[in-house]
Protein backbone atom coordinates (compact mmCIF):
# COMPACT_ATOMS: atom_id res chain seq x y z
CA UNK A 1 0.00 0.00 0.00
CA UNK A 2 1.45 3.41 -0.95
CA UNK A 3 1.64 6.37 1.43
CA UNK A 4 -1.47 8.06 0.06
CA UNK A 5 -3.56 4.94 0.55
CA UNK A 6 -2.17 4.38 4.03
CA UNK A 7 -2.99 7.91 5.10
CA UNK A 8 -6.47 7.70 3.59
CA UNK A 9 -7.02 4.58 5.68
CA UNK A 10 -5.66 6.30 8.78
CA UNK A 11 -7.98 9.28 8.27
CA UNK A 12 -11.02 7.17 9.10
CA UNK A 13 -10.42 7.16 12.87
CA UNK A 14 -8.66 10.54 12.80
CA UNK A 15 -11.76 12.60 13.56
CA UNK A 16 -12.36 10.72 16.79
CA UNK A 17 -8.75 11.18 17.81
CA UNK A 18 -8.84 14.92 17.14
CA UNK A 19 -12.17 15.16 19.01
CA UNK A 20 -10.50 13.61 22.05
CA UNK A 21 -7.64 16.12 21.81
CA UNK A 22 -9.87 19.18 21.23
CA UNK A 23 -11.97 18.25 24.27
CA UNK A 24 -8.93 18.98 26.46
CA UNK A 25 -9.27 22.69 27.32
CA UNK A 26 -5.55 23.40 27.14
CA UNK A 27 -5.57 27.19 27.51
CA UNK A 28 -2.29 28.06 29.23
CA UNK A 29 -3.80 30.71 31.48
CA UNK A 30 -4.71 29.51 34.98
CA UNK A 31 -6.95 32.55 35.42
CA UNK A 32 -9.29 31.10 32.80
CA UNK A 33 -8.79 27.30 32.86
CA UNK A 34 -7.26 24.93 35.41
CA UNK A 35 -3.61 24.03 34.72
CA UNK A 36 -4.58 20.36 34.88
CA UNK A 37 -6.01 20.75 31.37
CA UNK A 38 -2.59 21.65 29.91
CA UNK A 39 -1.03 18.81 31.89
CA UNK A 40 -3.57 16.43 30.39
CA UNK A 41 -2.84 17.69 26.86
CA UNK A 42 0.92 17.32 27.39
CA UNK A 43 0.46 13.74 28.53
CA UNK A 44 -1.81 13.02 25.55
CA UNK A 45 0.93 14.20 23.17
CA UNK A 46 3.65 12.33 25.05
CA UNK A 47 1.73 9.05 24.96
CA UNK A 48 0.97 9.33 21.23
CA UNK A 49 4.56 9.96 20.17
CA UNK A 50 6.01 7.46 22.66
CA UNK A 51 3.91 4.85 20.87
CA UNK A 52 5.56 5.80 17.57
CA UNK A 53 9.17 5.13 18.46
CA UNK A 54 9.97 8.21 20.56
CA UNK A 55 10.85 5.95 23.45
CA UNK A 56 12.62 8.70 25.38
CA UNK A 57 9.69 11.12 25.13
CA UNK A 58 9.36 13.09 28.36
CA UNK A 59 8.21 16.39 29.82
CA UNK A 60 10.61 19.26 30.33
CA UNK A 61 9.56 22.14 32.57
CA UNK A 62 10.39 25.46 30.87
CA UNK A 63 11.17 28.75 32.64
CA UNK A 64 7.61 30.08 32.32
CA UNK A 65 6.26 27.03 34.17
CA UNK A 66 4.85 25.24 31.12
CA UNK A 67 5.77 21.71 30.10
CA UNK A 68 7.22 20.84 26.69
CA UNK A 69 7.09 17.33 25.27
CA UNK A 70 10.57 16.44 24.02
CA UNK A 71 11.79 13.23 22.45
CA UNK A 72 13.85 11.62 19.72
CA UNK A 73 13.74 8.64 17.38
CA UNK A 74 16.74 7.19 15.60
CA UNK A 75 16.44 6.14 11.99
CA UNK A 76 18.06 3.28 10.13
CA UNK A 77 21.21 5.31 9.40
CA UNK A 78 22.85 7.18 12.32
CA UNK A 79 24.70 9.37 9.82
CA UNK A 80 21.46 10.50 8.18
CA UNK A 81 20.21 14.06 8.72
CA UNK A 82 18.11 14.99 11.73
CA UNK A 83 14.70 16.66 11.41
CA UNK A 84 13.05 18.44 14.34
CA UNK A 85 9.24 18.43 14.38
CA UNK A 86 7.68 21.39 16.25
CA UNK A 87 4.10 22.13 17.29
CA UNK A 88 2.22 23.38 20.37
CA UNK A 89 -0.62 21.80 22.32
CA UNK A 90 -1.92 24.95 24.06
CA UNK A 91 -4.78 26.85 22.46
CA UNK A 92 -6.34 30.28 22.50
CA UNK A 93 -9.23 30.86 24.92
CA UNK A 94 -12.64 30.48 23.25
CA UNK A 95 -13.43 34.21 23.75
CA UNK A 96 -17.19 34.87 23.51
CA UNK A 97 -18.70 31.40 23.65
CA UNK A 98 -22.06 32.82 22.53
CA UNK A 99 -20.42 33.70 19.20
CA UNK A 100 -19.66 30.03 18.53
CA UNK A 101 -22.11 28.11 16.39
CA UNK A 102 -20.88 24.89 17.99
CA UNK A 103 -19.43 24.13 21.45
CA UNK A 104 -15.80 25.34 21.35
CA UNK A 105 -14.31 22.23 22.99
CA UNK A 106 -16.49 19.70 21.21
CA UNK A 107 -15.27 18.80 17.71
CA UNK A 108 -18.30 19.22 15.45
CA UNK A 109 -18.57 18.51 11.74
CA UNK A 110 -20.44 21.03 9.58
CA UNK A 111 -20.27 21.80 5.87
CA UNK A 112 -17.32 19.45 5.45
CA UNK A 113 -15.18 21.13 8.12
CA UNK A 114 -14.35 20.15 11.71
CA UNK A 115 -15.08 22.94 14.22
CA UNK A 116 -13.49 23.37 17.63
CA UNK A 117 -10.88 25.43 19.44
CA UNK A 118 -7.45 24.18 18.42
CA UNK A 119 -8.79 22.06 15.56
CA UNK A 120 -6.40 23.93 13.26
CA UNK A 121 -4.11 25.85 15.63
CA UNK A 122 -2.34 23.70 16.49
CA UNK A 123 -3.86 20.32 17.34
CA UNK A 124 -4.68 19.59 13.70
CA UNK A 125 -0.98 19.97 12.91
CA UNK A 126 -0.04 17.50 15.65
CA UNK A 127 -2.55 15.01 14.23
CA UNK A 128 -0.99 15.40 10.77
CA UNK A 129 2.45 14.66 12.23
CA UNK A 130 1.09 11.52 13.93
CA UNK A 131 -0.59 10.32 10.72
CA UNK A 132 2.61 10.84 8.72
CA UNK A 133 4.67 8.82 11.19
CA UNK A 134 2.08 6.04 11.33
CA UNK A 135 2.00 5.84 7.54
CA UNK A 136 5.80 5.52 7.39
CA UNK A 137 5.97 2.90 10.13
CA UNK A 138 9.53 1.61 10.39
CA UNK A 139 10.52 3.14 7.04
CA UNK A 140 12.47 6.05 8.57
CA UNK A 141 15.71 6.85 6.71
CA UNK A 142 16.56 9.81 8.96
CA UNK A 143 16.69 10.80 12.62
CA UNK A 144 13.85 12.64 14.30
CA UNK A 145 13.54 15.00 17.22
CA UNK A 146 10.32 16.35 18.65
CA UNK A 147 9.27 19.37 20.66
CA UNK A 148 5.65 20.25 21.41
CA UNK A 149 5.35 23.25 23.70
CA UNK A 150 2.58 24.34 26.02
CA UNK A 151 2.58 28.15 26.16
CA UNK A 152 2.97 29.41 22.59
CA UNK A 153 -0.37 31.23 22.61
CA UNK A 154 0.47 33.09 25.83
CA UNK A 155 3.75 34.39 24.40
CA UNK A 156 5.54 33.99 27.73
CA UNK A 157 8.71 32.65 26.13
CA UNK A 158 9.13 29.41 28.05
CA UNK A 159 10.44 27.31 25.18
CA UNK A 160 12.50 30.17 23.79
CA UNK A 161 14.42 30.38 27.06
CA UNK A 162 14.69 26.58 27.27
CA UNK A 163 16.21 26.30 23.77
CA UNK A 164 18.77 28.98 24.56
CA UNK A 165 19.89 27.14 27.70
CA UNK A 166 19.72 23.59 26.24
CA UNK A 167 20.95 24.04 22.65
CA UNK A 168 22.17 20.48 22.23
CA UNK A 169 18.80 18.92 23.01
CA UNK A 170 16.97 20.19 19.91
CA UNK A 171 19.78 20.63 17.40
CA UNK A 172 18.82 19.47 13.89
CA UNK A 173 19.63 19.90 10.23
CA UNK A 174 16.06 20.89 9.42
CA UNK A 175 13.33 22.28 11.66
CA UNK A 176 9.71 21.89 10.53
CA UNK A 177 7.60 24.45 12.39
CA UNK A 178 4.09 23.07 11.96
CA UNK A 179 2.16 26.14 13.03
CA UNK A 180 1.20 28.06 9.88
CA UNK A 181 -0.71 27.04 6.79
CA UNK A 182 -1.71 27.44 3.18
CA UNK A 183 -2.90 30.23 0.92
CA UNK A 184 -6.29 28.54 0.62
CA UNK A 185 -7.74 25.06 1.00
CA UNK A 186 -5.77 22.80 -1.34
CA UNK A 187 -3.15 25.44 -2.19
CA UNK A 188 0.11 24.31 -0.53
CA UNK A 189 2.52 26.89 0.83
CA UNK A 190 5.58 27.37 2.97
CA UNK A 191 5.65 30.50 5.09
CA UNK A 192 8.95 32.32 4.57
CA UNK A 193 8.46 35.57 6.50
CA UNK A 194 6.90 36.50 9.83
CA UNK A 195 6.20 40.00 11.03
CA UNK A 196 7.53 40.92 14.42
CA UNK A 197 5.45 42.86 16.89
CA UNK A 198 5.49 45.62 19.47
CA UNK A 199 2.71 45.85 22.06
CA UNK A 200 2.41 49.03 24.11
CA UNK A 201 -0.10 50.73 26.39
CA UNK A 202 -0.31 54.50 25.91
CA UNK A 203 -1.83 56.49 28.77
CA UNK A 204 -2.97 60.11 28.53
CA UNK A 205 -3.53 62.23 31.65
CA UNK A 206 -4.98 65.74 31.34
CA UNK A 207 -6.57 66.61 34.71
CA UNK A 208 -6.66 65.45 38.29
CA UNK A 209 -10.30 64.31 38.19
CA UNK A 210 -13.50 64.32 36.15
CA UNK A 211 -15.26 67.65 35.63
CA UNK A 212 -18.83 68.52 34.66
CA UNK A 213 -18.88 69.03 30.89
CA UNK A 214 -21.53 71.71 31.13
CA UNK A 215 -19.60 73.84 33.58
CA UNK A 216 -16.06 73.31 32.26
CA UNK A 217 -16.31 71.85 28.75
CA UNK A 218 -14.67 73.96 26.05
CA UNK A 219 -11.63 75.02 28.06
CA UNK A 220 -10.83 71.98 30.18
CA UNK A 221 -8.57 69.50 28.29
CA UNK A 222 -10.27 66.20 27.48
CA UNK A 223 -7.91 63.22 27.82
CA UNK A 224 -10.08 60.94 25.71
CA UNK A 225 -10.29 63.47 22.89
CA UNK A 226 -6.51 63.86 23.04
CA UNK A 227 -6.06 60.10 22.82
CA UNK A 228 -8.44 59.90 19.85
CA UNK A 229 -6.39 62.53 17.98
CA UNK A 230 -3.19 60.64 18.74
CA UNK A 231 -4.61 57.32 17.52
CA UNK A 232 -6.01 58.93 14.38
CA UNK A 233 -2.55 60.25 13.51
CA UNK A 234 -1.21 56.68 13.20
CA UNK A 235 -2.94 56.18 9.81
CA UNK A 236 -3.66 58.36 6.79
CA UNK A 237 -6.96 58.58 4.94
CA UNK A 238 -6.16 55.44 2.92
CA UNK A 239 -5.30 53.45 6.02
CA UNK A 240 -1.53 53.44 5.54
CA UNK A 241 0.50 53.36 8.75
CA UNK A 242 2.14 56.78 9.13
CA UNK A 243 4.63 56.33 11.96
CA UNK A 244 7.66 58.49 11.18
CA UNK A 245 10.80 56.45 10.59
CA UNK A 246 9.04 53.26 9.43
CA UNK A 247 9.21 52.39 5.73
CA UNK A 248 5.71 52.15 4.34
CA UNK A 249 6.72 51.45 0.74
CA UNK A 250 8.11 47.90 0.90
CA UNK A 251 6.73 45.39 -1.62
CA UNK A 252 5.94 41.69 -1.29
CA UNK A 253 7.72 39.62 -3.95
CA UNK A 254 6.15 36.20 -3.29
CA UNK A 255 2.73 34.84 -4.17
CA UNK A 256 -0.01 37.49 -4.36
CA UNK A 257 -3.13 37.52 -2.22
CA UNK A 258 -6.04 38.38 -4.60
CA UNK A 259 -8.11 41.24 -3.14
CA UNK A 260 -11.47 39.57 -3.77
CA UNK A 261 -10.30 36.39 -2.06
CA UNK A 262 -9.06 38.46 0.86
CA UNK A 263 -12.40 40.28 1.15
CA UNK A 264 -14.19 36.94 1.26
CA UNK A 265 -11.71 35.33 3.64
CA UNK A 266 -11.99 38.10 6.24
CA UNK A 267 -15.67 38.96 5.73
CA UNK A 268 -15.32 42.61 4.71
CA UNK A 269 -18.77 44.18 4.45
CA UNK A 270 -20.02 45.40 1.08
CA UNK A 271 -18.93 48.94 0.31
CA UNK A 272 -16.10 48.93 2.88
CA UNK A 273 -12.67 49.58 1.34
CA UNK A 274 -9.50 47.62 1.97
CA UNK A 275 -6.74 49.65 3.58
CA UNK A 276 -3.53 51.02 2.13
CA UNK A 277 -2.10 52.04 -1.22
CA UNK A 278 -0.22 48.75 -1.72
CA UNK A 279 -1.45 45.31 -2.69
CA UNK A 280 -3.05 43.09 -0.06
CA UNK A 281 0.21 41.12 0.15
CA UNK A 282 2.19 44.33 0.64
CA UNK A 283 -0.08 45.50 3.43
CA UNK A 284 -0.22 42.28 5.46
CA UNK A 285 3.25 40.81 4.89
CA UNK A 286 5.71 43.55 3.85
CA UNK A 287 4.67 46.76 5.62
CA UNK A 288 4.21 47.91 9.20
CA UNK A 289 0.65 47.79 10.50
CA UNK A 290 -0.79 49.40 13.62
CA UNK A 291 -3.90 48.10 15.38
CA UNK A 292 -5.80 49.54 18.35
CA UNK A 293 -6.50 46.48 20.50
CA UNK A 294 -8.47 48.18 23.25
CA UNK A 295 -9.30 51.47 24.93
CA UNK A 296 -9.84 52.27 28.61
CA UNK A 297 -12.50 54.95 28.83
CA UNK A 298 -16.05 55.28 30.18
CA UNK A 299 -18.45 52.87 28.44
CA UNK A 300 -21.48 54.30 26.68
CA UNK A 301 -23.87 52.65 29.12
CA UNK A 302 -23.56 54.46 32.42
CA UNK A 303 -21.52 57.37 31.10
CA UNK A 304 -22.23 60.81 32.52
CA UNK A 305 -21.81 64.41 31.40
CA UNK A 306 -18.21 64.55 32.54
CA UNK A 307 -14.90 65.40 30.90
CA UNK A 308 -12.57 62.39 30.99
CA UNK A 309 -9.31 63.17 32.84
CA UNK A 310 -7.45 59.98 31.92
CA UNK A 311 -7.64 57.48 29.04
CA UNK A 312 -5.47 54.64 27.76
CA UNK A 313 -5.19 52.41 24.70
CA UNK A 314 -3.41 49.14 23.99
CA UNK A 315 -1.67 49.12 20.60
CA UNK A 316 -0.15 46.37 18.48
CA UNK A 317 2.44 47.25 15.83
CA UNK A 318 3.40 44.53 13.35
CA UNK A 319 6.97 44.85 12.09
CA UNK A 320 7.93 43.27 8.74
CA UNK A 321 11.31 41.77 7.87
CA UNK A 322 13.81 44.48 7.07
CA UNK A 323 12.89 46.52 10.16
CA UNK A 324 14.26 46.11 13.68
CA UNK A 325 11.63 45.70 16.37
CA UNK A 326 13.57 47.95 18.78
CA UNK A 327 13.69 50.73 16.18
CA UNK A 328 9.97 50.30 15.49
CA UNK A 329 9.22 50.56 19.20
CA UNK A 330 11.24 53.77 19.51
CA UNK A 331 9.53 55.24 16.44
CA UNK A 332 6.08 54.44 17.83
CA UNK A 333 6.85 56.05 21.19
CA UNK A 334 8.26 59.16 19.52
CA UNK A 335 5.24 59.42 17.23
CA UNK A 336 2.70 59.14 20.05
CA UNK A 337 4.43 61.76 22.17
CA UNK A 338 4.82 64.15 19.23
CA UNK A 339 1.14 63.72 18.29
CA UNK A 340 -0.15 64.47 21.80
CA UNK A 341 -2.09 67.78 21.77
CA UNK A 342 -2.46 70.47 24.41
CA UNK A 343 0.54 69.41 26.47
CA UNK A 344 -1.25 66.40 27.95
CA UNK A 345 0.94 63.99 29.90
CA UNK A 346 1.75 60.81 27.97
CA UNK A 347 3.24 57.53 29.15
CA UNK A 348 3.99 54.64 26.79
CA UNK A 349 4.65 51.32 28.51
CA UNK A 350 6.10 48.38 26.58
CA UNK A 351 4.22 45.10 27.06
CA UNK A 352 5.91 42.81 24.56
CA UNK A 353 8.34 42.93 21.65
CA UNK A 354 9.40 40.36 19.05
CA UNK A 355 11.62 40.53 16.00
CA UNK A 356 10.50 39.69 12.45
CA UNK A 357 11.76 36.53 10.79
CA UNK A 358 12.81 35.63 7.26
CA UNK A 359 13.55 32.04 6.31
CA UNK A 360 16.17 31.00 3.79
CA UNK A 361 14.78 29.26 0.70
CA UNK A 362 16.36 27.05 -1.93
CA UNK A 363 18.11 24.61 0.40
CA UNK A 364 17.77 20.84 0.03
CA UNK A 365 15.05 20.57 2.70
CA UNK A 366 13.06 23.42 1.16
CA UNK A 367 13.29 21.79 -2.27
CA UNK A 368 12.37 18.38 -0.86
CA UNK A 369 9.35 19.81 0.89
CA UNK A 370 8.28 21.62 -2.26
CA UNK A 371 8.39 18.37 -4.21
CA UNK A 372 6.50 16.53 -1.46
CA UNK A 373 3.75 19.15 -1.20
CA UNK A 374 3.36 19.38 -4.94
CA UNK A 375 2.80 15.62 -5.11
CA UNK A 376 0.45 15.52 -2.13
CA UNK A 377 -1.69 18.49 -3.15
CA UNK A 378 -1.47 18.10 -6.91
CA UNK A 379 -0.22 21.66 -7.45
CA UNK A 380 3.07 23.51 -6.87
CA UNK A 381 3.99 24.81 -3.44
CA UNK A 382 4.06 28.59 -3.19
CA UNK A 383 5.56 30.92 -0.58
CA UNK A 384 3.65 33.18 1.80
CA UNK A 385 4.28 35.69 4.51
CA UNK A 386 2.41 35.73 7.77
CA UNK A 387 1.34 38.69 9.83
CA UNK A 388 1.62 36.78 13.08
CA UNK A 389 4.77 36.50 15.14
CA UNK A 390 6.53 33.30 16.25
CA UNK A 391 9.50 34.55 18.32
CA UNK A 392 10.76 30.97 18.66
CA UNK A 393 11.79 31.01 14.97
CA UNK A 394 14.35 33.71 15.68
CA UNK A 395 15.65 31.71 18.64
CA UNK A 396 15.97 28.65 16.42
CA UNK A 397 17.78 30.70 13.77
CA UNK A 398 20.21 32.18 16.29
CA UNK A 399 20.84 28.89 18.10
CA UNK A 400 21.10 26.67 15.00
CA UNK A 401 22.40 28.98 12.25
CA UNK A 402 23.07 26.10 9.83
CA UNK A 403 19.59 24.56 10.10
CA UNK A 404 16.91 25.04 7.49
CA UNK A 405 13.73 26.36 9.16
CA UNK A 406 10.49 25.75 7.26
CA UNK A 407 7.02 26.82 8.40
CA UNK A 408 3.94 24.92 7.25
CA UNK A 409 0.63 23.62 8.56
CA UNK A 410 -3.09 22.94 8.15
CA UNK A 411 -4.24 26.50 8.80
CA UNK A 412 -5.73 28.64 6.01
CA UNK A 413 -7.96 31.75 5.99
CA UNK A 414 -11.23 29.89 6.53
CA UNK A 415 -9.82 28.25 9.68
CA UNK A 416 -10.48 31.45 11.69
CA UNK A 417 -7.72 30.69 14.16
CA UNK A 418 -7.82 32.82 17.36
CA UNK A 419 -11.49 33.66 16.62
CA UNK A 420 -14.82 32.04 17.45
CA UNK A 421 -15.76 29.14 15.16
CA UNK A 422 -12.21 27.95 14.50
CA UNK A 423 -12.24 24.96 12.15
CA UNK A 424 -10.07 22.77 9.98
CA UNK A 425 -10.68 21.20 6.60
CA UNK A 426 -9.93 17.47 7.09
CA UNK A 427 -8.48 17.42 3.58
CA UNK A 428 -5.75 19.76 4.80
CA UNK A 429 -4.82 17.32 7.57
CA UNK A 430 -4.66 14.47 5.08
CA UNK A 431 -2.59 16.43 2.54
CA UNK A 432 -0.18 17.79 5.16
CA UNK A 433 0.28 14.29 6.58
CA UNK A 434 1.11 12.97 3.12
CA UNK A 435 3.48 15.89 2.51
CA UNK A 436 5.32 15.23 5.76
CA UNK A 437 5.55 11.50 5.09
CA UNK A 438 6.92 12.03 1.57
CA UNK A 439 9.39 14.61 2.85
CA UNK A 440 10.68 12.40 5.66
CA UNK A 441 10.99 9.47 3.26
CA UNK A 442 12.87 11.30 0.50
CA UNK A 443 14.75 14.17 2.11
CA UNK A 444 17.95 12.22 2.95
CA UNK A 445 18.45 11.17 -0.68
CA UNK A 446 17.83 14.72 -1.95
CA UNK A 447 20.23 16.13 0.63
CA UNK A 448 23.01 13.88 -0.60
Amino acid sequence: MDLRSRIAELMRPARGELAEFVAIRSVADPRQFPPEECAKAAQWVLDKFAGLGFSDAHLERTPDGSDAVIGSRSGSDPAAPTVLLYAHYDVQPPLDESAWRTPPFELTEADGRWYGRGAADCKGNILAQLLALRALGNDMPLNLKLVVEGSEEQGTGGLEAFVASHPEMLSADTILVCDTGNAAVGHPAATVTLRGMVNVVVTVQAMASELHSGMFGGAAPDALAALILMLASLRDQQGNTTIAGLDNTQRWTGAPYPPEQFRTDVGVLEGVALLGDGSVSDMIWARPAITVLGIDCPPVTGSTAAIVPRAAARLNLRVPPGMAADDAHAALVDHLKAAAPWGVHVAVDLEAIGSPFQAAVGGPAFDALGAAMSEAYGRPMTTLGQGGSIPLCNVFADTYPDAEIILLGVEEPLALIHAPNESVDPGEIRALAESLALFLQRYPAMRG
